[in-house]
This record gives structure tokens, C-alpha cells and sequence, in this order.
């Protein structure tokens, strides 16, 4: 499917002020390096306008609507090659998140070239990033916090 240039536009204005751009590192054990990277967008919007975000991902033929408990309704992409689709339709008309969206643009790139334990520590010191950029106070799995579980584990680079 393809979108227009004015939907982009629109879309790019929406992630802007409605939405948010981010990667999360979530411990899993299941993963090599103890640590799963949990690239996404989400889309925003009071349940009284839940329509809207349905029309949204209609148009885009990505991601999941979500309504929360807190009366918030939320579109999340979370599959890598939609959002490596969505960061390359709305890179020339958004505004406040660029380096966001350069910034994920990058780790999707680098999370694809991991082959050993220095480019996966290198992948979570990118990902750190995000904290600055997005005024994250929560995140709490840092490159720090990952260097020091993978030095535990012993696993050779």
C-alpha cells in the first residue's frame, strides 16, 4: 500500500505531537545476550477519538490499536520493517523528532550487523540515547546495566 504525500505529512505532524519513537531494552533470557531490543512508535489519542487512530492505521496497514485504562487509546507499531517503512515516509516532513527518528533509523541498521558482544553493547549505548531524547525517567535497562550482566555471564566477544 502507499500513502500519499499529504498523508505523510499529516502522519509525520500526528508522531510530532501525538506519538512517540523509542527502543526499549527488556531483560529476556531467551536472547543470547540476556536482553531483547524492543524497537517502537506509538500513536496517542484520547478513546473519545479511538476512530481516529483506527482510520490512521487503516491508511498505513501497520500495527495494533490498544485502549488503555487511563482513557488513552493507543496505536503501536512495533515490527521492524513497518517502522523502518513508517521513519522513511515521515522523515522529510517531521519537525520535533528528527533525531529520533535518525536515531532509530541507526539502531535498526546496527541491531541487524550484531554478530558478537562488543557490537550488542554498542547497540544498547545507542539505545541509551533515547533517554535524553524522549525525557525518559523510567528507563532503567541501560549499556551500563547490560555490560555488567553480560561480564557475569562470561560471554567471550
Amino acid at each position: 500500500m502507499s500513502i500519499t504525500g499529504i498523508q505523510k505529512s499529516y502522519l509525520a505532524g500526528f508522531i510530532d505531537g501525538d506519538g512517540s519513537i523509542y527502543v526499549k531494552l527488556t531483560k529476556n533470557n531467551d536472547y543470547k545476550y540476556g536482553y531483547q531490543v524492543c524497537p517502537y512508535v506509538v500513536l496517542y489519542q484520547s478513546s473519545i477519538n479511538e476512530w481516529l487512530l483506527k482510520k490512521i492505521q487503516k491508511i498505513i496497514d501497520m500495527g495494533y490499536i490498544r485502549k488503555r485504562n487511563d482513557g488513552v487509546t493507543e496505536c503501536i507499531i512495533g515490527r521492524t520493517d513497518s517502522i523502518k517503512k513508517l521513519m522513511k515516509w515521515i522523515k522529510p516532513y517531521a519537525l520535533l523528532k528528527q533525531k529520533q527518528i535518525k536515531l532509530m533509523l541507526d539502531i535498526l541498521e546496527a541491531k541487524k550487523k550484531v554478530k558478537n558482544k562488543k557490537d550488542f553493547l554498542e547497540l544498547c549505548k545507542l539505545i541509551d540515547y533515547f533517554k535524553a531524547l524522549n525525557y525518559s525517567k523510567r528507563r532503567t535497562n541501560t549499556s551500563k546495566k547490560v555490560k555488567i550482566a553480560l561480564d557475569k555471564k562470561l560471554i567471550t566477544p
